[in-house]
């Protein structure tokens, strides 16, 4: 197999990047403390009847106005932030609002605010079909995992002043603007949904949307050819993210492609996304953007020409770099994620984890591997020796993988030895730390610090390692779909032979079941089933959130024409700690 000469991987972080002190005391990397700039808050008037809200939120809000009134164009993360761009459009324009259009489900909880404005409960809201839908997903069945995820992608956890605090998160200054505060939730479902591309007339306008799968697989294109405008969640202020740090379903660059080629074939005058200042200028559009869908061809094509030349995972890294050029603009640096890391997720997405190294196929148990290594090196000092001697030449990577060797090791073996667990940890905190000054990517900066404030025991996140439900997403979802959420909290050992189904009969009339069969948890309909419970979806929300026991609701807030213990037992082999007291 042919083998790489490359250095490994500068564009990641490198001891040799300068680092700059911002406003608040932050440490960082020069150029993604100079990335916020274009970050602040700023209505840009882009056109004549264009506006776009940049910095109120992690999200732009736009809005286009036509003849017969505004389009507001996404809603923010909570009615607050829309509250804040509604005040701002209305120094320049009193047009109402005639609709509302959403580029896909993230960002779109401040709609109520419109509706408030206006004094209306009739404004037409467009969006994909899938939107509603991925909101109820949304903190079920991934809930642990999903909000720690955003803790340490977003530094949602850091201290808001001093050289661990956030930077900007790349796509925006924040993951919430703290002025917004208490970021009410105000999602409204959209009641104009397709699935496929569409030409329509709102406000007067002539509007094409078009389905364009980005971050998420209800993402649009809006294109409105009388203005020479395009709205989009494709073009970032930065290298697209194939791979969020936080965790995320697989993001196809080839099906980005299609979307970003699309946008080049309308020459569009002005190109407002998501995120970040708006693009203006046919010329300027057209390089930028032709640009940017190339850096991503770039590594998908790179990628697959490795894997086909055999390279595992660490290869292909160090295999596939970006190329620069003197045009490079911010829009294809690596200021959210890093090349690295997306190039691991391309093979992922097209050929799975295993990547042909025979050392992956079958790895050793990761406590028994920490000790063979640690006596392979001759010992823990010996061990902690090199690991000292590697951070202090700049050998992060490989500071980092044997700190986590001895850490490993401690807590395997020496549960009590404190001393040497707080050694490596603030070892390895020092490592990390340092990765998060040097590198010019906000995911990783964040992620870093997250995770060397908890070694050293100055944040605790134990909480967001065990599934939660937020009763604000219980209320506001189908009963049935935070009820069949419990497929994966089933304790497979507790339901050893066990088999029995259960319906839940709730108050607005839903019926819905889970049958415990094999050791899994089979959602149904509930209709066969023997056992049975009535309950209000509010006695439901307030069971999961964890403010009623299961003893407490069944005094009271249950019926049933079973007996307590059948229910009792049906619902303790969930690892939930209200179903089981």
């Amino acid at each position: 197999m042919e083998r790489n000469q490359k250095l490994y991987l500068q564009d990641s972080f490198a001891i040799s990047n300068e680092t700059v002190e911002d406003a608040r005391g932050q440490i960082g990397n020069a150029d993604l403390v100079d990335h916020s700039r274009r970050l602040h808050k700023r209505l840009w008037n882009v056109a004549e009847g264009v506006w776009c809200f940049v910095g109120n939120g992690l999200s732009n809000q736009t809005f286009i106005e036509g003849p017969e009134g505004l389009i507001a164009i996404d809603t923010g993360e909570c009615t607050e932030e829309m509250t804040e761009a509604l005040v701002a459009i209305r120094k320049e324009t009193q047009a109402p609002i005639a609709a509302v259009i959403y580029t896909h489900f993230h960002y779109v909880a401040g709609t109520k605010a419109i509706f408030a404005s206006e004094k209306r409960d009739d404004i037409p809201i467009w969006g994909h079909e899938r939107i509603t839908m991925n909101r109820r997903s949304y903190g079920t069945e991934l809930s642990a995992v999903a909000s720690r995820g955003l803790i340490h992608q977003f530094g949602i956890a850091l201290p808001e002043s001093g050289i661990d605090s956030v930077i900007n998160v790349g796509l925006g200054l924040s993951y919430r603007n703290p002025e917004h505060a208490p970021f009410t939730p105000g999602f409204i479902e959209p009641n104009q949904t397709f699935t496929k591309p569409l030409t329509v007339q709102i406000a007067g306008l002539e509007v094409h949307m078009s389905p364009a799968p980005s971050d998420a697989d209800d993402s649009i294109t809006i294109w409105f050819p009388d203005l020479g405008v395009c709205v989009n969640n494709l073009i970032w202020p930065v290298l697209f993210n194939v791979f969020a740090i936080r965790g995320e379903e697989y993001r196809d660059p080839r099906i980005l492609l299609t979307g970003i080629d699309y946008i080049l074939s309308l020459s569009p005058e002005v190109v407002i996304g998501t995120h970040g200042p708006p693009i203006i200028g046919t010329d300027r559009s057209k390089a930028e953007i032709t640009r940017y869908r190339d850096r991503i061809q770039f590594l998908w094509d790179q990628t697959v020409r490795g894997i086909n030349k055999g390279m595992n995972l660490e290869q292909l890294t160090q295999f596939v770099q970006l190329p620069t050029s003197e045009e490079e603009s911010y829009l294809t640096r690596q200021f959210y994620g890093l090349a690295e890391h997306h190039v691991r997720q391309i093979h992922n997405g097209l050929r799975g984890w295993f990547d042909g190294s025979p050392a992956k196929l079958f790895p050793e148990n990761p406590s028994a591997r920490a000790k063979k290594l640690i006596n392979g090196f001759g010992g823990v000092e010996k061990a902690q020796a090199i690991a000292d001697e590697a951070f202090a030449e700049g050998d992060l990577r490989w500071a980092i993988e044997l700190s986590s060797v001895l850490l490993e090791y401690h807590l395997s073996f020496e549960s009590n030895n404190e001393d040497a667990i707080e050694r490596d940890s603030k070892l390895l905190a020092n490592c990390l730390r340092t990765v998060a000054q040097k590198t010019t990517a906000a995911n990783i900066r964040n992620w870093c610090l997250t995770y060397a404030l908890e070694l050293e025991g100055l944040l605790n996140l134990e909480r967001h390692r065990k599934h939660r439900f937020s009763r604000s997403v219980v209320m506001a979802n189908p009963p049935s779909s935070t009820v069949h959420a419990l497929r994966v909290l089933l304790d497979p050992n507790l339901a050893i032979d066990y088999e029995q189904e259960l319906r839940w009969e709730f108050e607005n009339g839903e019926t819905t079941g889970v049958l415990i069969r094999n050791q899994v948890a089979i959602p149904t309909d509930g209709k066969d089933a023997h056992l049975a419970i009535r309950l209000s979806i509010e006695t439901w929300a307030d069971l999961l959130s964890g403010t009623l026991t299961l003893s407490d609701s069944l005094i009271s807030k249950i019926s049933t024409s079973n007996t307590s213990e059948e229910i009792t037992k049906f619902l303790s082999h969930f690892d939930l700690p209200s179903l089981t007291q």
